[in-house]
């Protein structure tokens, strides 16, 4: 808890106890006896016991004290008291839970909106920025449009379609890429970021230094047995392409996109 001044809570202590004093005292629960003045006074201890309630640390509250809280509170007190429905009241077969119920609400929202205003900013550590960024932000978009404009959309094709080798007679006028230049930065990237399979079977895939493979080819240099290799390639290879979305910051890759 924050330090604040003691002085001033116990002389604020003894003043709500004096005017609850001289306030009279409800019989049967009937609390419409009460002016506007009087219902406040009354309930002024329970400003105090919910704001106990929330945490006076830095990260929580910014800047304010038990005190402040409770001031916030006794704000959110008189502009609830002002609302009172005393017909809803005096109708109440429980005027006390009706009044603690009203009144609770609209103390701690009070509360909540002053400690929102004052909060101080709350600083995200690197890695967890890095981390929101790769997995929800735009950058991860790019990323992932750099590597399967490179890779994927070599294999995938338009599906469900009469025409769909249609897009691939429209002719590409982008500027092309200098192909020696990005096969040695691609190699660069899958040697930091992937395992050795997983550098392989794109290497080969996609002839970065060498012709191109196929699976079975493939399968066979990396001696994965079985009659259904050309599977597990297939998933080595998505697999790794995967690992670079994930693990490749878009800084490396904003120069070719």
């Amino acid at each position: 808890m924050k330090k604040y001044n003691i002085a001033n809570y116990v002389r604020w202590k003894n003043d709500v106890e004096q005017a609850i004093s001289k306030i009279p005292e409800v019989l049967d629960g009937n609390y419409t006896i009460y002016d506007r003045d009087q219902m406040i006074v009354c309930f002024t201890p329970l400003v105090e016991n919910l704001a106990r309630k929330f945490s006076t640390t830095q990260q929580a509250s910014g800047v304010m004290t038990i005190m402040d809280l409770i001031q916030e509170g006794n704000a959110g007190l008189t502009q609830a008291v002002d609302r009172l429905d005393y017909q809803t009241l005096k109708d109440s077969e429980d005027q006390e839970k009706t009044l603690k119920s009203f009144l609770s609400k609209r103390i701690r929202g009070a509360i909540r909106r002053a400690i929102d205003i004052n909060r101080g900013d709350i600083r995200i550590p690197e890695h967890k920025l890095n981390e929101i960024r790769r997995n929800f932000g735009k950058d991860r978009k790019m990323v992932a449009m750099f590597f399967n404009s490179i890779f994927l959309s070599i294999d995938d094709k338009p599906k469900g379609s009469e025409n769909e080798d249609m897009v691939y007679q429209i002719p590409d006028k982008s500027e092309p890429y200098n192909m020696h230049l990005l096969n040695i930065y691609l190699k660069g990237l899958m040697k930091k970021h992937l395992d050795y399979k997983e550098y392989e079977v794109l290497r080969l895939s996609y002839g970065l230094d060498c012709d191109k493979h196929d699976a079975k080819t493939i399968a066979d240099i990396l001696k994965i047995p079985g009659s259904s290799a050309y599977v597990r390639i297939s998933q080595l290879k998505k697999q790794a392409v995967q690992s670079l979305i994930d693990k490749v910051d878009h800084s490396q890759v904003l120069d070719y996109l």
